[in-house]
């Protein structure tokens, strides 16, 4: 945190992370609001996955061989624009309200939100030392968990107070500030090499690399198919009208929550980086994140269902930062827009695409039954991963330190 550069790139981070999860929470009210079908809501997920697996591929190449800030700057305009059009279509009277107009405007920050990891990452190893990567991928995690504690809370707090219009003319506000952040960065980047770059080879390169490394491929692909199966917290506007009896205070509560205890785990693992026997603890993480969705899918009390998501976020919590660091580690400073775009294919589609799963077999099952199913499988998923993949079950990640 002595890094002025290391600053900034947090306050980006923050910023556009703050302005996304505010206009999460408050689309999945609006239209609930408008349908009161919890399938609506798994559709706001296609809508954001479909031009988001689109852009990716293209941003990961871009990010490695154009000015990443400018990249970054040009992303969180973008991310501004969504929430813009969304406060002009709450503004407009109920009935004159076509949801698919929602979906559209969500569609945009599918296609921006491509660009805003891989930026970070290839950022991130550019402004520390590669010494301090596992301590920075923890203050890191802090300050992405601590924007998905303050953006649900904060956009369910103005959505109750103020209304959506409002709720969205802050979020593009926050976007804004992030774009700024990333622009006002003091840091070198390689030079521009654009031209005569075959892109579809070099986004090939960057595929290959990822799936002929077996630890990086493996703890992406247990990270995507918990999130995909246990994405409960989709469903969350549904819990609160049907089963938990709140309005949107208490939605932006739920979805705080996981945030709030991946906060707290990133605080620990910041002061002290797991290395040791890191592949089991990222996959005891996984199993417990299992566990706590189950939990939350039977629970029928407010504060209860926040707990069990609050310990779902401590599980989360050791994933992420475990990830990160492998990722940072593992990944050569020529390929990180690449292979950042294919850990977010692999992890952040699946949040989308988690919604999109849950919203359908909640209108298959019901509710309960689907989140419950959807921890199960979570909890298989990281049995079949310590099963198959022995190289990530006796990681330790001072193995990667002599890496790229």
């Amino acid at each position: 945190m002595r890094s002025r550069a290391f600053r900034g790139l947090m306050a980006y981070r923050i910023c556009n992370i703050l302005s996304y999860q505010m206009v999460a929470v408050t689309v999945g009210w609006h239209v609930y609001e408008l349908t009161r079908d919890p399938w609506m809501l798994g559709l706001i997920g296609l809508a954001e996955l479909v031009p988001y697996f689109c852009v990716a591929p293209f941003a990961g190449y871009l990010v490695d061989h154009l000015p990443r800030r400018r990249l970054g700057m040009f992303a969180c305009i973008g991310l501004a624009l969504t929430p813009i059009a969304l406060a002009l279509i709450a503004a407009g009277m109920p009935g004159q309200v076509h949801v698919g107009w929602i979906y559209a405007a969500v569609a945009l920050t599918g296609a921006v939100r491509a660009f805003l990891g891989p930026v970070y990452n290839a950022l991130f190893a550019r402004v520390l030392p590669r010494a301090q990567f596992a301590r920075g991928a923890g203050v890191g995690s802090i300050v992405f968990q601590s924007a998905l504690v303050l953006g649900p809370a904060a956009g369910g707090l103005v959505v109750g107070l103020a209304g959506k219009s409002a709720a969205y003319a802050t979020a593009a506000g926050f976007a804004l500030l992030a774009a700024v952040a990333v622009g006002r960065l003091k840091v070198t980047e390689p030079a521009i090499t654009l031209q005569g770059a075959p892109i579809f080879a070099s986004i090939a390169e960057g595929a290959r690399f990822v799936f002929s490394h077996q630890i990086l491929l493996a703890a992406l692909a247990l990270d995507m198919f918990a999130v995909l199966f246990g994405g409960a917290i989709s469903l969350a506007p549904a819990f609160i009208k049907e089963i938990l009896h709140y309005g949107p205070e208490g939605l932006g509560i739920l979805r705080s929550a996981p945030a709030l205890g991946a906060v707290a785990m990133g605080v620990w693992l910041a002061r002290r980086p797991p290395t040791r026997n890191a592949g089991r603890t990222l996959l005891f993480a996984v199993a417990g994140f299992g566990i706590c969705i189950i939990g939350f899918g039977l629970s029928t009390a407010f504060w209860l269902s926040a707990f069990f998501l609050l310990m779902s976020g401590v599980c989360d919590g050791v994933s992420v930062v475990l990830r990160s660091t492998i990722l940072q580690l593992a990944t050569p400073d020529r390929m990180r827009g690449r292979v950042s775009s294919i850990n977010g294919l692999f992890v952040g589609s699946s949040n989308e695409l988690g919604a999109f799963y849950a919203g359908s077999m909640a209108r298959l099952l019901g509710l309960v039954p689907a989140v419950v199913l959807g921890g199960c499988v979570t909890m298989v998923v990281a049995a079949v991963a310590a099963r198959r993949a022995p190289q990530l079950r006796r990681l330790d990640l001072r193995e990667l330190a002599s890496g790229p």
